[in-house]
């Protein structure tokens, strides 16, 4: 059992009363183990078809499944083309709350490692623009190789502050996700350490960190917009405290009252004085679902609902490097792909629609197309896993040992039409292979080698 801080379980004693025996037993089981199916590549028929795994409907998530403790999807072939994400099963709320749509504009503001941008994704079915931002550089890298990893072609992914995309863009959004940084208290059945640094103190500070960032989101909310607020904590103040915060600097926002999942609870304002409406906020208990504890709220700006439209110019990609990529999409590609070209060194990606990259830290502008090489293209990895087989001119088939063999460096004997080959396992595109004298060399990246 997680060795739980004395001052956090008198607290939670208070609030809980008679129902604290059975949250503190909560603490005693195996975490639930999740995962939800990435619908950009796969329907969940298909999925359910396909998997070897022991799955159970995720109640609140349309597409999450709880898979069985002697099952290994981490290490499957699968899980490297893209096909589901390993998610705690709570943190799916928070996605199905969101309930983005296609040609939206959306922002996750605090993304990394990537879970809930990957959820807003496949709502949005690659349709729109989702800007997926992380403040902590090592931290975004991680989001970046996410959305690369899904399959994700109209995501942008910035390293910045929030304070700094508040500037940039004012009224913009149609609907943001903050996740928000927090004391982590209903986690630390899976995370020991979060219980090891927690403090009274820690707590106060993760609430005055939220306001900042609810403020900046709040600037880049459009009138009408809507804002999901989360955080993976059982503290008032860092939940119903927090919203309570916000609505008073922002009497232009509100709780807006939304179905949900009939195992969630409501919030409590009571435990702190908050505002009355936070009852209509959402709580996750780790003793009456299974899940970890999370916190939720869905806030709705009012306002004509609008989409402000901004010109900026892209800069022009040179006609050289557009006859290199051209002549590439002639020969490999069977579909022509939406977005604005743009260059980044040596590296060529498609900006899903006109967006300001200058001046700001993004790790990712896009769908990275590939690189350019003396004169040649190479077709990037991300490229390949945002494809469907029939998208390309060339596909090579593996079976599931082929394909561990694949991730771990293999070639393979095949007969057929030189050129690039969109390698696929059991029929998802995993990666890139070179057709070349009865041979498929192997592209699969060198540092996502599997020894």
């Amino acid at each position: 059992m997680t060795k739980l801080p004395q001052e956090f379980k008198e607290r939670m004693k208070g609030f809980l009363g008679e129902e604290y025996q059975a949250f503190l037993e909560s603490w005693e089981r195996e975490p639930a183990q999740a995962l939800r199916v990435n619908t950009l590549k796969i329907t969940l028929e298909e999925f359910e078809k396909l998997s070897s795994f022991s799955l159970r409907p995720v109640p609140w998530a349309e597409n999450g499944f709880y898979y069985g403790g002697e099952d290994r999807p981490g290490k499957h072939p699968y899980h490297e083309a893209g096909l589901y994400y390993i998610q705690e099963p709570s943190a799916m709320a928070v996605g199905t709350l969101a309930d983005a749509g296609p040609g939206e504009r959306v922002l996750d503001l605090c993304a990394a490692p990537g879970g809930k941008t990957t959820h807003l994704a496949a709502s949005m079915k690659g349709q729109g623009l989702l800007v997926s931002n992380e403040i902590h550089p090592v931290r975004a890298k991680i989001l970046s190789s996410n959305v690369e990893r899904m399959g994700i072609r109209n995501c942008v992914v910035t390293n910045e502050r929030p304070e700094c995309l508040a500037d940039r863009f004012p009224d913009f959004f149609d609907r943001i996700v903050v996740d928000a940084p927090c004391s982590g208290e209903g986690m630390f059945r899976k995370e020991e350490q979060a219980a090891v640094q927690w403090s009274r103190e820690n707590v106060s500070m993760c609430a005055e960190r939220q306001q900042e960032i609810l403020r900046a989101a709040a600037k880049m909310l459009r009138p009408g917009g809507v804002l999901i607020y989360s955080t993976c904590t059982f503290s008032p103040e860092e939940n119903e405290g927090s919203i309570s915060a916000f609505l008073d600097g922002h009497p232009e926002f509100s709780v807006k009252k939304t179905a949900a999942c009939e195992k969630f609870s409501a919030g409590r304002p009571e435990w702190i004085g908050a505002r009355p409406e936070t009852a209509d906020t959402f709580r996750l208990w780790p003793h009456r679902l299974e899940g970890e504890g999370h916190f939720a709220a869905v806030l709705q700006r009012e306002g004509e609902a609008f989409q402000q439209e901004f010109s900026w110019k892209m800069q022009p990609i040179d006609r050289g490097i557009r006859k290199l990529y051209e002549e590439f999409e002639r020969e490999a590609l069977r579909c022509e792909l939406a977005g604005i070209p743009v260059l980044f060194g040596e590296q060529l990606y498609l900006l899903p629609q006109a967006f300001p990259l200058k001046g700001l830290k993004v790790l990712r502008p896009g769908l990275h197309l590939g690189t350019l090489k003396k004169n040649r293209f190479e077709p990037a990895h991300a490229l390949a896993l945002a494809l469907k087989p029939q998208e390309a001119a060339h596909c090579c088939l593996l079976n599931a040992g082929e394909a561990e063999e694949y991730i771990r460096g293999a070639v393979f004997e095949r007969q057929g039409e030189k050129g690039w080959q969109l390698m696929l396992a059991e029929g998802y595109s995993i990666g890139w292979g070179k057709q070349a004298g009865g041979m498929v060399k192997n592209h699969y990246p060198k540092g996502l080698r599997k020894n």
